[in-house]
């Protein structure tokens, strides 16, 4: 399951995806923009391994490795070239070859079998970790990020986990959620200082949270 800001997602053990909560993006993506307060399908997938849910739109990875999105897309955080509103699943033919997606506030991140990860979506705050603060239509890669294993889009910020067990933030980090003992925003992906041995990450909206391989888990950022 996943839970995006008024919306959630589900995955079932055949491959298919259900939705409910709030459609007014048409994030739930049946086609309309009528909430619901019980699941209803996702229009025209099968095959899926893996979803994420951003803010007001949706993310999937089917098993073949290619990305259908839906939902807001004033971003362009669908990431197919255009800021149109799709109410139904789009392939997004530019990647391929994914292994796993995660869906921000208005940003989307791609980790690809090879460790490379692309960005795509609004980039006010760097987010898309490009050393630009230009917003992207389409995917871009994310500057020196090699090795890769798992990613995490935050409001305004993204973390990565790469395979030696370390952590890696770029983007908007005024509540330190970049977690380098500062709270100036970066670029391009800088080390979170002082974490090894980490198999699993989270990103909050100003806030992260990482799980070890000891079982012990730990947390940056915000905590008000």
């Amino acid at each position: 399951v996943a839970a995006g800001m008024y919306h959630s997602i589900a995955l079932n053990n055949e491959g298919n995806v259900l939705a409910w909560g709030y459609n007014g993006y048409g994030q739930l993506g049946n086609g309309s923009t009528v909430t619901s307060k019980t699941p209803i399908q996702v229009s025209g997938l099968t095959g899926i391994m893996q979803i994420s849910a951003g803010s007001n739109h949706s993310l999937a990875i089917k098993n073949s490795g290619t990305i259908f999105s839906w939902g807001s897309n004033d971003y362009g955080q669908l990431g197919d070239g255009t800021a149109l509103f799709h109410l139904t699943p789009i392939q997004l033919l530019s990647l391929s070859n994914v292994a796993q997606v995660s869906a921000g506030d208005d940003h989307s991140l791609a980790v690809k079998k090879d460790g490379t990860v692309w960005a795509w979506g609004f980039n006010g705050f760097s987010q898309l970790g490009d050393g630009t603060y230009n917003t992207r239509s389409s995917p871009i890669q994310v500057t020196s990020l090699t090795g890769i294993t798992q990613v995490s889009a935050g409001y305004y910020h993204s973390i990565a986990l790469k395979n030696d067990g370390t952590v890696w933030a770029w983007g908007a980090n005024y509540a330190g959620q970049l977690g380098d003992g500062t709270t100036a925003s970066r670029l391009t992906p800088v080390q979170v200082s002082g974490l090894t041995g980490i198999t699993r990450i989270s990103a909050g909206t100003y806030h992260n949270l990482a799980l070890k391989n000891d079982g012990t888990v730990w947390a940056w950022g915000y905590n008000y």
